[in-house]
């Protein structure tokens, strides 16, 4: 058995970008020579989530009202509130509490099977690494297992 890591180094487009992940995916796999397995794919943010469903635009644009919906840009956190906030502080620090709320409805991660080198994936079946912040390099983590 082997086990091989790899990172997706990404560039985000804004606040809601569902970017399609499973070319990129898809090629990893093939590189790594892993013909049968699992594929676990995990998102090293806090505000970035990794998801399997159908690239349809107008249900992607169903997901992101139902997203800014549960936690509104609008709204006011405590999170944003950087006279009384100590902990995790970083130069530059924006007002993000929306983009954890939201974080916490979806996963950072999912593994999937891998068949023959391909993915195992359903007839409509994307991944999708969805920013849930501000536009901005990310980082996916892939860890392929198998022979």
């Amino acid at each position: 058995m082997k086990i091989i890591n790899e990172i997706l180094e990404l560039k985000t487009a804004t606040t809601l970008d569902f970017i399609d992940i499973t070319e990129k995916i898809q090629k990893k796999i093939k590189k790594s020579g892993i013909k049968n397995g699992v594929i676990n794919i995990q998102s090293l943010h806090t505000t970035m989530s990794i998801i399997v469903n159908e690239a349809e635009p107008l249900l992607i644009s169903d997901m992101k009202k139902l997203l800014e919906k549960l936690a509104p840009r609008t709204m006011k956190y405590m999170h944003d509130n950087f006279e009384i906030r100590t902990v995790n502080m970083c130069d530059g620090e924006c007002a993000n509490g929306h983009s954890h709320n939201k974080a916490i409805h979806l996963p950072t991660s999912t593994m999937l099977n891998i068949v023959k080198s391909s993915l195992q994936l359903g007839t409509w079946q994307r991944i999708f690494a969805i920013e849930l912040d501000r536009s901005r390099s990310r980082k996916v983590a892939l860890q392929i297992i198998g022979n």
